[in-house]
């Protein structure tokens, strides 16, 4: 901890007097709450494998490029060639979700129209160069259907008659665009502070089609006794599938090292968006 105390005395221009552990979120990442000598509190972000390293760099650098209320202010960024350490305005002691209620929901619904509507960075990529099988998740299932089949969810009967139309659905959902998407709204990474809803972790940030972020915040909102998918956005049989196929092709893997408690997670969003899209095809 001497260290990383130097490292964050050196960024934010005062010393760590304590430090509070933060949980929460699926990566393995350090984080801190943590308390300065000058009377300040800041969040300290620790990269500790090559690919959180990866993400906290490309999260400085949006960090760098964009500077909006709907975000944290940034102190400072470290980076000694092997664990960076990203350092942040403190929102541990915002009111973070759940639970949901129809003003809180309004209030993501404004932000993100906010995050639409902010130029992105130029060399953000898009949705479907930061997940490869964004759109064709299904044919991936199809191919290797035992790890969806693993979960219980579905039967291969079911299956093998729903595949074309879930696979022809999601092919046709609209991902591309210019707008500024966030690409893991959710509820870890969301908070209620300064009187409106401020978005966290940005690493995944991407120029896409705006609504595919709200399709994307659906499953987790309705697993926590928010509003169903179909009641916020009405009528959209393609992101239904595209959502399914995302977190099916997904939730019967083995989890990664670097995010041990994802699959759980993605499971229960599968529920709800395997319901999304059977309502909409009428499956």
């Amino acid at each position: 901890m001497t260290s990383l105390a130097d490292r964050v005395a050196r960024v934010a221009g005062s010393r760590p007097v304590a430090w509070e552990p933060r949980t929460g979120g699926w990566a393995a990442n350090e984080r801190w709450s943590v308390a300065l000598d000058d009377g300040r509190r800041v969040f300290v972000k620790h990269g500790v494998a090559d690919e959180l390293a990866r993400f906290l760099r490309d999260e400085h650098r949006f960090y760098r490029e964009v500077r909006a209320p709907f975000m944290p202010e940034l102190i400072g960024f470290d980076d000694d060639g092997d664990w960076p350490l990203l350092v942040l305005e403190d929102l541990a002691h915002a009111d973070w979700p759940p639970p949901w209620d129809d003003e809180r929901v309004a209030a993501v619904q404004a932000t993100l129209q906010e995050v639409h509507a902010t130029a992105p960075p130029p060399h953000l990529p898009r949705p479907g160069e930061r997940v490869h099988s964004l759109a064709t998740a299904w044919d991936d299932v199809a191919a290797d259907p035992e790890p969806f089949l693993s979960l219980g969810l579905a039967d291969a009967a079911w299956l093998e008659r729903s595949l074309p139309a879930l696979t022809a659905a999601a092919h046709a959902a609209a991902t591309d665009g210019d707008e500024l998407i966030h690409f893991d709204v959710r509820s870890d990474n969301l908070c209620f502070a300064r009187g409106r809803a401020i978005l966290v972790d940005w690493n995944l940030a991407s120029r896409g089609n705006g609504s595919f972020d709200l399709a994307f915040w659906l499953p987790s909102l309705a697993d926590e006794d928010g509003p169903a998918p179909h009641d916020i956005l009405p009528d959209a049989t393609e992101y239904a599938a595209l959502m399914a196929g995302f977190f099916a092709v997904r939730a019967g893997l083995p989890p990664p090292p670097t995010a041990p408690a994802v699959r759980a997670v993605q499971r229960r969003q599968l529920v709800v968006a395997l319901e999304w899209a059977r309502r909409e095809l009428d499956l």
